[in-house]
């Protein structure tokens, strides 16, 4: 036994944070840990050194762990698409589209490439803390289940159980979880964990008790809210966390519009904006926010034809253009530079065919069959730069100044590298540019480093850990796996 399963009452609960938490602490003391998770819905994707495909989430949890990431620390990852249907990545590159009904015809094949990913990190590393994806209680999922209890049950997984007290209702809802397994399934499930309590511990104490005399499963600690534990997140609820500047302003405010499409993607591009003093980043979805912004930035979208489509019936596209003329900077990534283009071919994502585009950069784009996977280098305003690329979108240029990969014209840029941003140097260098273009005073600082504020972030969740759980009790989870004899709570369905 060297794993175990960090669940959750509902989705966005704290499992990532959790997981990262324990892999942090663990790394700490010295255990050689990885993160897994078998099966991850999430638009927010990174490209591993081995070129694979992976959530952003288990890439961040490989950083808490102090290693590289790579396909086996997600498995399969499901890519929401804007017709009810999701793109396959399966072991890091992907299979094809599916609908919730196909799904089940590609079951078999993920469930047994999820295991062997498993039992390879197993033999490789000390521990292995696996995440859940939403929540174990889905009930009407169980049979074809491979991210929670039916990834528990196969590899012998005892499971903590994570609630998200700020939403209210966490005792229903660990207890509801619980009564709503089969006895087999419930026999794994160790213990509970309270997430974001904001206040004293004392009060909580009489509900703790009572679910321990009502599920024979002990609270293995309770998480204080911190803030600022947003970095790297994948579910689209974080957005609505504010990302207001961590530090003061050295001068003027910079303030960035993120145009927040529905299908919107690797939205964690904009991550590195927000540790920089004065810096005021804001996602938004109406035309009249774009109007005090100095910088729009349209993001990467995993449904770029859709989204554009949506763009304009918001009517968000005239007032982009507007800025173009202007000379008011925007900024697109992925999706977002494919967007700008005189117009898209598109065959492939959409079936579409040719579509026109904003036309704010003298760009044409063509989707191919294969996705483009890579980790590229390269330089702009002379600084070293390096990123990720997640495409089926070629894009042409027809003669503008360069740009990364892409181009730029007047105050509009575009590029297909995600992660850019996170590179210091640059990142001052290109809203300095920006703060010009936009008649601003916001003076960039010197002296912040995003690799070392992700850290000091791991490292707070490493001390949550620490401080607030019982290291001693998931030790011994670890070491034992679930504690034989936990009683079955009503109304337990029939042994699977």
């Amino acid at each position: 036994m060297n794993a175990l399963l960090v669940a959750g009452t509902t989705s966005d609960a704290g499992k990532s944070v959790v997981t990262a938490g324990l892999c942090r602490w663990l790394a700490r003391e010295g255990v050689s840990v990885a993160p897994f998770k078998a099966q991850n819905m999430s638009l927010n994707s990174v490209v591993t050194p081995g070129g694979a495909e992976i959530g952003r989430a288990q890439a961040m949890q490989a950083a808490a762990c102090g290693i590289e990431p790579t396909a086996d620390m997600n498995p399969v990852l499901l890519k929401p698409g804007g017709d009810g249907r999701s793109q396959v990545v399966l072991n890091g590159r992907a299979v094809g589209d599916v609908d919730a009904l196909g799904y089940g015809d590609r079951r078999e094949r993920m469930r047994e490439a999820s295991l062997k990913a498993l039992a390879r990190l197993r033999a490789r590393y000390d521990v292995v803390v696996c995440e859940g994806a939403g929540s174990p209680a889905e009930i009407n999922l169980r049979a074809g289940d491979i991210a929670n209890m039916g990834l528990a049950r196969a590899a012998d997984l005892p499971v903590v159980v994570v609630g998200d007290i700020d939403r209210g209702g966490v005792f229903a809802s660990m207890f509801g979880t619980l009564a709503l397994l089969d006895a087999r399934d419930q026999a794994l499930v160790a213990g509970f964990v309270v997430n974001k309590f904001r206040g004293s511990r004392e009060l909580l104490e009489p509900g703790l008790e009572m679910l321990r005399a009502l599920t024979g499963r002990p609270v293995l600690g309770v998480l204080p809210w911190l803030e600022g534990l947003w970095l790297d997140v994948e579910d689209s609820l974080a957005l609505d966390v504010a990302r207001g500047p961590m530090r003061p302003p050295l001068g003027e405010v910079l303030r960035v519009a993120v145009v927040r499409y529905p299908r919107i993607s690797n939205f964690t591009d904009v991550d590195a904006l927000t540790v920089e003093p004065g810096v005021d980043v804001r996602f938004v979805t109406a035309p009249h926010q774009l109007a005090d912004a100095d910088l729009v930035v349209l993001p990467g979208s995993r449904a770029t034809v859709a989204d554009l489509a949506w763009l304009r019936e918001r009517g968000l596209a005239p007032v982009l253009a507007d800025r173009a003329v202007r000379g008011r900077p925007i900024l697109g990534v992925c999706g977002g530079y494919q967007m700008l283009s005189r117009w898209i071919d598109d065959p492939v994502e959409s079936g579409a065919g040719r579509v026109a585009g904003l036309g704010l950069l003298p760009t044409t784009v063509g989707f191919a069959p294969d996705k483009t996977l890579g980790r590229p280098v390269g330089t702009a305003y002379g600084e070293r730069v390096a990123g990720y690329e997640i495409h089926h979108g070629r894009v042409d240029v027809h003669g503008a100044e360069p740009f990364l990969d892409g181009c730029r014209r007047g105050a509009v840029w575009g590029t297909t590298w995600h992660g850019a941003l996170e590179n210091d140097a640059f990142r001052r260098a290109f809203l300095g540019d920006v703060a010009r273009a936009a008649g601003r005073g916001y003076v960039p600082a010197g002296d912040t480093d995003f690799a070392a504020e992700r850290e000091a972030r791991l490292d707070a969740l490493g001390d949550l850990v620490e401080r607030h759980l019982d290291t001693e009790r998931i030790r011994r989870l670890l070491a034992e796996g679930a504690p034989c004899g936990l009683p079955v709570i009503p109304p337990a369905g029939p042994v699977g």
